[in-house]
Parts: structure tokens; C-alpha cells; sequence
């Protein structure tokens, strides 16, 4: 047995003596660990968004414990084990890779997208199941990624722009229906057209190559050190950032995009 399997059997080993005897992996279930499970997602990709290897590799190893727990559970109820799990995973990214393990043939990661979405809706023909393109977007997922998802799905079966630039028209289409509602004042018009504009900033991402939830997360990132640089030198100063202007404030505002001009430099 080599040392991947022996990790593996080592964990699994461990999984079933806390099972039977820590009290609180005693009590757990699927519906116990599933918010569990969401935070440790979350926590893997601020991981990833850090870029730290060492914290990337942890986080990997908590949601990898989760797997292993769920497995575990489903093998209690006699509905599933991790064998039927490695299995079922293994047939089906086979069978989704017909270019690695078949005769189709792809020219870039497009088509492999391309690909995989016309299978999945094959599957769902197959399996009887109601046959829809968007059918396969989690309902749960956060409202940008979901956004950027149902887009990739709706391109798959070729709804989208001929030419990428021609997304531009839309964005300012919907800017200018956003600026008609807020002269109006109707709340719930203003909200709709600010989703409408969203969707097309996301839409226009996606055809850049962006992925807009990562643009965005890195521009959070950027305004909270930007702004704790305003807040640190404020209070070294003496100052109330209550009672400073806004035109004072953008002097270390600027001041903070300056040094990290010169930190890339």
C-alpha cells in the first residue's frame, strides 16, 4: 500500500473512533454538520483568496474531514459508504471526460465546458429528470456566483453574445434605465434596475475571463487595508475621522494607494 493510501486508511481509521467514542462526533448528523460544512467552504476560499500555501493545505484537510464524516454517516444508515462515493465519482468523471477516456475531440477548456454541460443534460434525460438548462444551478448559491453560473449555463447551449464587446451596450442600456428609475423614486423599479445592471457587470466579467465574485472580493480587500491605513494614521495623528472632511480623509486615502504602487514597484 503506498503512502496516499495509507494517509487515507489512517483517516478513515480515526473517523471511526470518534464515531464511537468523542461525544460530540457521537451526536452529529447530516443536518448538524451541514452549516459546518458551509463555514469550512468559506474558510478554504478566504485560504485561497490569501494565497497561503500552509493555510490553503489546512482548510483542504477540514472540508476533507466533512467528507469523510458525511461518508460515514451514510454508511451507518446502510444508504452509502466512502467506497460507493470514490466509485460513483470516478465513473462519472470518466464518463464526463469522453476526450481523456473516449474518441471526442476538444480544442480548448471551452469545449471541455461545453462538453460536460451537454452531458449533465443528458444524464437528466436519462434519469428521466425534468429537462432544463438552469435546472442544475443550486438555489442556495450567493447571488453573484449564482448569477456568473446561470450565465456559463445559458452559454453552454449557445445563448450568448456573438461578439464579447457587445456587452457593453447592454451595461450602459442598463445604466441608463437605473439613472430614468432614480429620477422617478419608485424603490422597488430603482432595485430591479440595479439588479439589471449587476447581471450585466457580471455577464461582461465572464466574457473578459473575469470571475466576478474573486474581482470583487479582491476590491474588498483593497478598500479595508486602503481604509485602516486612513484609520491608523488618523488616530496616530490625534485626529477624529467624525470630525475630518472628506477631502482631508483622501489625503491618506491617496496616500495609501501610493505605497502600494510602490510595494508592486
Amino acid at each position: 500500500m503506498n503512502e496516499k493510501l495509507i494517509a487515507f486508511d489512517r483517516l478513515l481509521g480515526i473517523m471511526d473512533d470518534l464515531r464511537t467514542q468523542c461525544p460530540w462526533d457521537k451526536k452529529q448528523t447530516f443536518e448538524s454538520l451541514r452549516t459546518l460544512t458551509i463555514e469550512e467552504v468559506y474558510e478554504l476560499a478566504e485560504a485561497i483568496s490569501i494565497g497561503k500555501p500552509s493555510e490553503i493545505a489546512k482548510e483542504i484537510g477540514d472540508i476533507l474531514l466533512h467528507v469523510v464524516f458525511y461518508a460515514k454517516l451514510g454508511s451507518e444508515t446502510g444508504d452509502f459508504d466512502i467506497t460507493s462515493i470514490i466509485n460513483q465519482l470516478c465513473d462519472k468523471l470518466i464518463y464526463r471526460h469522453p476526450h481523456i477516456y473516449g474518441d471526442v475531440k476538444v480544442s480548448n477548456d471551452r469545449d471541455v465546458a461545453d462538453n460536460w454541460e451537454a452531458i449533465k443534460l443528458k444524464e437528466k434525460e436519462n434519469n428521466q429528470e425534468v429537462k432544463t438548462v438552469l435546472g442544475g444551478v443550486p438555489a442556495g448559491l450567493p447571488a453573484l456566483i449564482k448569477a456568473h453560473r446561470i450565465q456559463d449555463k445559458a452559454r453552454g447551449v449557445g445563448f450568448d453574445w456573438e461578439e464579447k464587446d457587445q456587452v457593453w451596450e447592454k451595461v450602459a442600456e442598463e445604466l441608463e434605465e437605473l439613472k430614468a428609475e432614480l429620477k422617478h423614486g419608485n424603490p422597488e423599479n430603482i432595485e430591479q434596475e440595479f439588479g439589471d445592471l449587476f447581471f450585466s457587470l457580471i455577464n461582461a466579467a465572464r466574457l473578459q475571463g473575469i470571475n466576478p465574485e474573486n474581482a470583487l472580493e479582491k476590491t474588498n480587500k483593497k478598500f479595508i487595508r486602503r481604509f485602516n491605513y486612513l484609520e491608523t494614521q488618523t488616530i496616530q495623528k490625534g485626529l477624529s475621522m467624525h470630525e475630518m472632511s472628506l477631502e482631508e480623509m483622501d489625503i491618506y486615502w491617496n496616500e495609501a494607494k501610493e505605497q502600494e504602487k510602490s510595494n508592486k514597484e
